[in-house]
């Protein structure tokens, strides 16, 4: 079996998606396993106005609400975190994101101060830390953060992550993947799209040009750039499609080079 295939196969994409059925298994699935863990009161996301963490942050409303419904336990709740280095570039995106999910709770907590210290902690130990490393840094902080009010909350993490930051490798590790449940790694970034445009989302927010912005150095740098690899390429090739050579030869590289983000091996 040809690569392509494996990887296809081992994040179990489909070529071709119908959003609404997408969106009734997605919650449905989420539901069932919720209400498997009889300890659970809540599902968290960390909200960035981005389009991953808009589609994800909207299903677990959408979840959450089944849940109510057939439950008819009113305290149930979908918590939604903004963790903010400063102040967001993006600022108002993240409102609207907000005021389109309509989560029953948001809490706020600006993580800069800590990774401050945290680079400040390593400088006296004589560690100097490039910009990048700093950017994991923010990335970790905000997991930090999310699994202590979730041991608060009885809340279970919902991840953003889709399938072609994970095919690429495009997240840190023990940051952003470091979740419980990852309710978009079947799906690439056009059918994240669709779904968005099927649940009637504000079209700027999934057209806007997606960004990791963790970088102080090279805030809103697209991720394309860092990537040196559009989207649609990953997108094509996700679906089974056949793609030009050197972009299929670069995906698989960088496939390969980030299989120990995806993995935890063991010894003995």
């Amino acid at each position: 079996m040809k690569l392509q295939n494996q990887i296809i196969k081992s994040l179990n994409i489909k070529n071709i998606i119908i959003p609404n059925e997408e969106i009734n298994n997605r919650t449905e699935g989420l539901k069932k396993y919720f209400l498997s863990n009889t300890n659970l009161k809540s599902l968290i996301v960390a909200i960035s106005g981005g389009q991953d963490s808009t589609l994800v942050g909207k299903l677990c409303q959408l979840t959450i609400q089944k849940i109510r419904k057939l439950t008819k336990i009113k305290s149930y709740e979908f918590i939604a975190l903004r963790l903010p280095y400063g102040i967001q570039a993006d600022e108002k995106d993240c409102i609207d994101a907000l005021n389109f999910i309509k989560p029953d709770k948001i809490i706020e907590i600006n993580i800069k101060e800590a990774v401050l210290s945290s680079t400040k902690s390593l400088k006296d130990a004589g560690i100097i830390i490039s910009d990048f490393i700093k950017g994991n840094q923010k990335a970790r902080e905000r997991m930090k953060i999310q699994y202590s009010i979730a041991s608060i909350n009885n809340g279970l993490i919902i991840g953003t992550g889709n399938a072609a930051e994970i095919i690429t490798g495009f997240f840190t590790k023990y940051g952003d993947n470091g979740v419980d449940i990852n309710l978009i790694s079947a799906l690439n970034k056009r059918q994240g799209k669709l779904l968005l445009k099927h649940l009637n989302c504000p079209k700027h927010l999934y057209l806007k040009t997606p960004t990791a912005d963790l970088e102080d150095e090279k805030p809103q740098q697209p991720d394309e750039l860092i990537l040196n690899i559009k989207y649609n390429e990953i997108d094509e090739y996700l679906e089974g499609k056949k793609v030009d050579i050197k972009i299929q030869k670069k995906i698989e590289a960088m496939y390969l080079k980030s299989m120990h983000k995806r993995k935890v091996f063991f010894i003995g």
